[in-house]
């Protein structure tokens, strides 16, 4: 079905492609957003990889690499966007609760705010390599394939990486644990 559409896209059919992008859009959102770890930036990322994507489509030459070939418009797309946004802001995000499951919410939202910090601390090139190997699930070799990136520099970032997220988990649990001075 997806290699039709991809098929009829590529000859310039409006439709097919509006199809191709509901069908894959939220799985490019949540790329993008794994990656930026802001949604208004991920949106901007995946807008400029769907306009992207329906520009070069003609280009695409095995309808079968359609995934491979977006992602990689995508992963593109989050660099631009990092570089373009370079400024530090303070993201305050209301986070969701997934429901009472008799677990300590309140663990589980300190868990996923200390990660979200240190997910921050990443470089949009290691955080790519991340998601794509932890998130989508693609081995190494696939991720280097994708990206035209050698081996090596993707084993290089995701190393860096996870040392990167280690230390920033570390360092945030250490200042978790050490006890407040009272100022009289």
């Amino acid at each position: 079905m997806q290699r039709a559409l991809v098929d009829l896209a590529r000859r310039g059919d409006e439709e097919a492609f509006a199809d191709l992008a509901r069908a894959v859009g939220d799985r490019l959102m949540a790329i993008a957003f794994r990656i930026l770890r802001d949604v208004d930036r991920a949106e901007d990322a995946v807008q400029q990889t769907l306009v992207t994507a329906w520009r070069e489509l003609p280009t695409l030459r095995d309808d079968d690499r359609f995934d491979a070939w977006l992602r990689r418009i995508l992963v593109n797309a989050c660099y631009a966007e990092a570089r373009r946004r370079r400024a530090w802001a303070a993201n305050v995000r209301v986070l969701p609760v997934d429901g009472l499951e008799g677990r300590d919410d309140m663990a589980t939202v300190d868990d996923r705010d200390r990660l979200e910090r240190a997910f921050r601390r990443l470089s949009p090139e290691q955080g790519a390599i991340f998601v794509l190997h932890h998130y989508v699930g693609l081995t190494q070799a696939e991720i280097a394939d994708e990206l035209g990136v050698p081996l090596g520099t993707v084993k290089s970032r995701m190393h860096y990486a996870t040392s990167a997220l280690r230390a920033a988990l570390d360092a945030d649990s250490r200042i978790a644990s050490t006890p407040t001075e009272r100022l009289a």
